[in-house]
């Protein structure tokens, strides 16, 4: 058989006032894609009344009328609540049955304290959001879907050093980006060690990891991720290593975001070899992208481009 995995940050997809613009140019990707199993990053969920739950109503309206509509659905939860988040969700649409859903958020890496320097007090270091975990039953076995959304490279906010939304010192700032980036590679290394044991229960696990990084190819996210096997002393371990799969794509197309005029590639699809091998193309659908720099406030469509990895 032949099937399909696709990752598509969807850029706050929300109610707004161009929602329908929006739909008309979100709509047009995801059927381009012709996705099995789509792992949807930045998903919103307001209240439709404002006691109400939080839905994914924003999410129902952009797959009505499509396939998706009818796939299978896991999405994540605000942590320590069973309710959605309302900005920034994750969802898995899987046309194959779901047989297990979870997430993760510092159940492999603990949350920690830091004292920033010059500071008495420590701050509490924990992820924005959760990793989503789905296992989907196809006729081969079992699919292993991590869905992802690293902290972007952007200062964390500390205690003080902010006035009026805005930086009282470059030192505060520093502060921030060390944080941020500590935490971007903490996240980064519980999403690998839970892929480690998938690999401990099942060598040949076929395992992918999907999602926005923030992290170029060769930054250390992504390399934790890939648990590079060339960085590594033993060729045994070569069966764990997860293969960047948008590598495939020629050099000149290897972009999803354009920022400031400088194309990088921050959405990634990690596939384990036991699935890689099966790996019959990938494609980057970046042709219409936008300057993230320049973009509008309302940004019509997504500021990232979907990658989409076909399997025969």
């Amino acid at each position: 058989m032949t099937f399909a995995i696709a990752s598509f940050n969807a850029e706050n997809l929300g109610f707004s006032r161009d929602f329908d613009q929006r739909l008309g140019a979100l709509r047009p990707v995801l059927h381009a894609l012709r996705a099995d199993v789509l792992c949807l990053q930045e998903v919103n969920a307001p209240r439709e009344t404002p006691q109400g739950p939080r839905g994914f109503a924003p999410l129902d309206e952009l797959v009505r009328g499509t396939p998706y509509a009818t796939f299978h659905r896991a999405t994540s939860a605000r942590p320590g609540s069973s309710e959605p988040a309302d900005v920034h969700n994750l969802a898995v649409l899987s046309r194959f049955p779901i047989e297990e859903t979870r997430q993760l958020h510092h159940d492999l890496v603990p949350a920690w304290d830091w004292t920033p320097p010059g500071e008495d007090a420590p701050v509490r270091a924990q992820f924005d959001r959760p990793i989503l975990y789905v296992r989907a039953r196809m006729a081969a076995g079992p699919l292993h879907v991590l869905n992802l959304h690293l902290r972007a490279p952007r200062a964390a906010h500390l205690p003080g050093d902010k006035q009026d939304g805005r930086w009282t010192s470059s030192a505060g700032w520093a502060k921030g980006m060390f944080l941020a980036a500590q935490l971007r590679q903490a996240q980064a290394l519980e999403a690998r060690l839970f892929a480690e044991g998938l690999f401990d229960a099942e060598p040949d696990a076929r395992i992918v990891v999907c999602g926005d990084f923030n992290a170029d190819s060769y930054e250390t996210p992504t390399r934790i991720l890939c648990g590079a096997a060339d960085d590594l002393d033993s060729a045994a371990f070569a069966e764990r290593r997860l293969e960047r799969l948008e590598a495939r794509v020629e050099p000149g197309r290897r972009h999803t975001v354009i920022h400031a005029g400088r194309r990088v590639l921050l959405d990634h699809i990690l596939a384990s070899p036991a699935l890689a091998r099966d790996c019959a193309g990938v494609e980057i659908l970046n042709e219409n992208l936008i300057d993230e720099a320049t973009a509008p406030d309302e940004v019509i469509g997504s500021l990232h481009a979907p990658v989409v990895a076909r399997f025969a």
